[in-house]
């Protein structure tokens, strides 16, 4: 990052990204402006031919800057939806690439981080990626460092997982610059209450009962980490309680009494979830994502999509397209 008084920040807008994701990251370096009496941040937005964006939740945005002519600039953040990309995809990814060459920390915010990678300027660096994109970017890039840490930070990418991370992510950047002490204040105005850093994991829901709260018992996670790494090739409930040193019967009871399910019940809804993000956000074959979930063929994949979201993989696609050219917006942001 270039040695200045001042850290010159760049938003690369697409349409239809999450404008929380733009205001989580402005609105503290803003405050921390404030609070220390110097504009030690300054940031300005972009698109890529200075067109104007539209939001996810369609409000409007005034570029101040094509791509082409963005220089000078210390941090890059793109910022779209998983489906944004550049119309001119040669010129969009060469000025990224050119960019980094030249010093800029190029970064993404929830699902910038697709234009990001499908850039090329990743270069073998890990990615932080919001748990509600991981089967879809798994799907397009099987081969990238997806991490499910609410910020990824090396020395030249920052990536963060949605609005709350990027507001995290200011905040390491207000530290780094202006000391701990103004980026306390900056969080106590927002009562923002910690600052999360590289390790800490995304919250991600599960099927529990509300009454449940967040965690799960051990028993039980360690098995939904063996699910996880079981999509594409399923594993019995026997071979998960034999992996961990249990009795299947065990595995029942603890899922019944912490999830009001059988195991092989909540399994599939984590297929499902993942089945429904390949849907929503890539343009892979239905066949494709049945044998990326552990189906052999579509029909079973097709009977259960349906019980879960009431419609099937095929109709739930052609449901978001049309929302799609209609609303003029991917689907959905966060």
């Amino acid at each position: 990052m270039r040695n200045e008084d001042r850290i010159k920040i760049g938003f690369l807008l697409f349409d239809g990204f999450p404008m929380a994701c733009l205001t989580s990251v402005i609105e503290p370096l803003r405050a921390a402006n404030e609070i220390a009496g110097q504009e030690a941040f300054c940031w300005s937005l972009l698109s890529e031919r200075q067109q104007k964006i539209r939001s996810s939740a369609g409000v409007r945005f005034e570029a101040e800057q094509s791509l082409a002519d963005c220089k000078d600039i210390d941090i890059l953040f793109l910022l779209s939806s998983p489906t944004s990309g550049f119309d001119n995809t040669t010129v969009g990814n060469g000025a990224l690439r050119s960019l980094g060459r030249h010093g800029t920390v190029l970064g993404g915010i929830s699902g910038g981080v697709f234009p990001l990678v499908r850039s090329g300027v990743m270069g073998g660096q890990p990615v932080s990626v919001h748990w509600c994109y991981e089967a879809a970017f798994l799907a397009e890039f099987p081969e990238v460092d997806s991490r499910s840490e609410v910020i990824v930070k090396t020395a030249t990418r920052y990536t963060a997982a949605g609005a709350a991370a990027g507001f995290d992510l200011a905040l390491h950047l207000i530290e780094d610059r202006l000391g701990g002490d103004v980026a306390h204040e900056v969080a106590c105005w927002f009562q923002h209450p910690m600052m999360r850093g590289a390790g800490v994991r995304q919250q991600v829901p599960t099927t529990t009962a509300p009454e449940t709260g967040d965690s799960l018992p051990p028993l039980v996670s360690r098995c939904v980490d063996l699910f996880a790494g079981h999509m594409s090739d399923p594993i019995s409930i026997a071979e998960a309680a034999q992996k961990i040193g249990v009795t299947p019967r065990q595995v029942e009871r603890a899922f019944k009494q912490a999830t009001g399910q059988s195991p092989s019940h909540y399994y599939r809804a984590m297929r499902m979830k993942a089945a429904r993000q390949m849907v929503v956000y890539t343009k892979d074959p239905i066949a494709d994502i049945a044998a990326a979930i552990g189906y052999g063929s579509v029909a079973p994949l097709v009977t259960h999509y349906r019980s879960a979201f009431g419609l099937s993989p095929s109709e739930d696609r052609r449901r978001i397209n049309r929302f799609r050219v209609e609303g003029n917006a991917p689907l959905p942001s966060v």
